[in-house]
């Protein structure tokens, strides 16, 4: 790993103002990535795992917030850690699958070799580097960030059926 060819591209999920309504009313005057946490905005968190990781060449912040409410904050945490962040707004809300879609010329256009993708109202301690080195080690088509949780929670969250032996993911509900 961190060989001069391989190129690691960031996506973070920022959703928009129809969605995140348990936030409500702490997100009714600033957009909830946009909310501090930690003396820091919520979105700037895994931004700055996502700086940590070798070879990122560029952070994609996608969503359907005006481009208004992210402008200065995009410059200035560009400027302050020395990464290229992006915000990339979608006509209206596609889901997940639908911004990584809509997207995708400009998420490749680097030809990134790994591509992280986040929500950015994840908080945990983002071991993104030793996720890639794992990923790279098993060399499967994707490696997902899983907490377990209790039978009675888990219907609050995604579900995931892994083979007990080899951890495949078998079945995912949401």
């Amino acid at each position: 790993m961190g060989s001069s060819e391989e190129r690691v591209v960031a996506v973070i999920m920022v959703g928009g103002p129809t969605k995140g309504t348990r936030f409500r009313p702490l997100s009714l005057n600033v957009a909830k990535p946009l909310f501090p946490l930690a003396g820091q905005s919520m979105v700037y968190h895994p931004i700055l795992a996502c700086k940590r990781i070798p070879n990122l060449v560029q952070i994609f912040l996608i969503g359907f917030y005006e481009e208004r409410e992210f402008s200065l904050f995009v410059s200035s945490v560009s400027n302050e850690l020395k990464v290229p962040v992006r915000y990339l707004k979608e006509d209206k809300p596609h889901g997940s699958a639908g911004g990584l879609y809509n997207f995708r010329d400009l998420i490749m256009e680097d030809n990134p070799s790994q591509i992280f993708l986040l929500n950015c109202d994840v908080c945990c301690s983002f071991p993104l580097q030793e996720m890639l080195e794992a990923h790279i080690r098993y060399g499967g088509m994707g490696t997902i960030l899983v907490i377990k949780v209790s039978a009675e929670s888990a219907n609050q969250f995604g579900e995931l059926v892994a083979d007990p032996e080899t951890n495949e993911l078998l079945h995912y509900t949401e």
